[in-house]
């Protein structure tokens, strides 16, 4: 009897051994195949063996997981609980769909900041429109926040570009729903609105005059004079009168249709439609006898798919890095603690401006390293500072929130402005809102 046991015994352990050696072939030849194909290797040794248990073999083509839209409740819910999160302690008041107002006190150096900030969710409303918008039509006028605000029936604004005080112009780029009003200065930086997002970059505007055989380069387009060499462009937009035309220079009106209409060495008057050349003779000289004239100007292709542009600087946060290049945009004055405006966006195109109030004991104001640093924590990709100072101003819902120097805000050139193009559909998907 204890012979057969032993032998049984022995054929168990033959079996058992065959088996042990027959899975450890399958193993060395069928698991590197599995480490290959198998997605889900490249997430750790225990879920790799869970997958050997449970898993069936998924095709490289099959994505894991299929996402699906965030509807517009949960959209609300996510940016509910971040803005919560971002800015614990604040008070958070709703302005409309989409549209948030913060006000904050922050401590720096154990001295108090008073900020204003307003957030904008387009997923949540599509509607909500970002433009820029002049204090009239003449750009040699300004107006208070509030006027410009209502004027465009929007919801919030704050104060938009430089201007020259003495007489409201523009200094720097303005683009609005695709017109170009003013031209760039020292290629400051600049952000593009368009209807899937923003960007930032330094700008620059390729403009030119041209004839059969001569081809004239404009330095700059309804811009105050900076150099008598340059040769700029005036509009309407300018108002009715070019100015007077530099030493030892010309102005040249021509019509919508390229015609000369009149050459001289004094202040000309713009044509409707039209424009006036103006600058030194010794540039101009081939141009006085041309039966024709054509005008050309065109932006890098990055700004192609913008409605509007705005310039400011300088650069605060730069693809997500802290970026102030005050030296090369010629901002050195405006440096040390002052009253605040910026604007930004994040990764998810939400867009956020600001205002910091300053020079006074209850709110000393911020250097343009602090106000980096605190877009950055807004999570802003990018950002840029616009004019502050006296400028500095915000409006929500038709009054002014934040402090400025002077009661309701000195009189600007221009607004950055959220307006709501109709009311929002009632809807719970993101899809069909957008």
């Amino acid at each position: 009897m204890s012979t057969v046991i032993y032998e049984n015994q022995n054929s168990i352990s033959k079996i058992v051994n065959n088996s042990l050696y027959f899975t450890i072939l399958v193993t060395v030849f069928c698991a590197p195949n599995l480490m290959i194909h198998n997605p889900l290797a490249a997430l750790g040794t225990e879920i790799v063996k869970t997958a050997y248990v449970n898993a069936k073999p998924i095709p490289s083509s099959e994505p894991l997981v299929t996402s699906q839209p965030m509807s517009l409740t949960e959209e609300k819910q996510r940016w509910d609980a971040m803005l919560r999160q971002r800015y614990k302690g604040a008070r958070i008041v709703s302005v409309s769909e989409g549209v948030k107002h913060v006000q904050l006190v922050r401590y720096i150096n154990s001295r108090p900041v008073k900020i204003n900030v307003i957030e904008v969710n387009q997923k949540i409303n599509p509607n909500l429109e970002i433009s820029p918008q002049l204090a009239s039509t003449n750009l040699k006028r300004r107006a208070s926040i509030r006027t410009i605000a209502q004027k465009n029936n929007s919801i919030a604004a704050i104060n938009g570009t430089y201007f020259k005080p003495q007489t409201g112009v523009p200094l720097g780029t303005l683009m609005i729903d695709k017109k170009i009003y003013t031209g760039p200065i020292y290629n400051r930086v600049a952000m593009g609105i368009g209807k899937n997002g923003f960007k930032m970059s330094q700008l620059g505007i390729d403009s030119y005059v041209q004839t059969k055989n001569y081809k004239l380069n404009i330095d700059n387009i309804n811009q105050p004079r900076m150099l008598s060499t340059y040769v700029l462009l005036y509009t309407r937009d300018w108002g009715n009168t070019s100015p007077v035309p530099p030493k030892y220079g010309v102005n040249i009106a021509v019509n919508s249709d390229g015609k000369i209409v009149s050459k001289t060495y004094a202040a000309a008057n713009i044509p409707e439609n039209g424009y006036v050349i103006s600058g030194p003779v010794k540039k101009l000289q081939p141009f006085l006898n041309a039966s024709n004239m054509k005008l050309n100007m065109k932006m890098n292709q990055i700004w192609d798919d913008v409605e509007h542009i705005i310039s400011g600087g300088p650069y605060l946060i730069k693809d997500g890095q802290i970026y102030i290049d005050v030296t090369a945009q010629k901002l050195g004055s405006i440096t040390g603690k002052n009253p605040r405006t910026a604007i930004g966006y994040t990764k998810d195109n939400e867009f956020i401006m600001v205002t910091v109030d300053g020079r006074e004991q209850s709110s000393v104001g911020m250097t343009l390293t602090q106000l980096a640093k605190f877009m950055q924590e807004l999570g802003c990709v990018n950002a840029m500072n616009l004019d502050g100072g006296g400028s500095s101003v915000m409006y929500v819902n038709g009054r002014v929130v934040n402090n400025p120097a002077q009661s309701g805000g000195i009189p600007i050139s221009n607004a950055l402005t959220i307006s709501e193009k109709h009311q929002i559909a009632a809807s719970d998907s993101l899809d069909s809102a957008n």
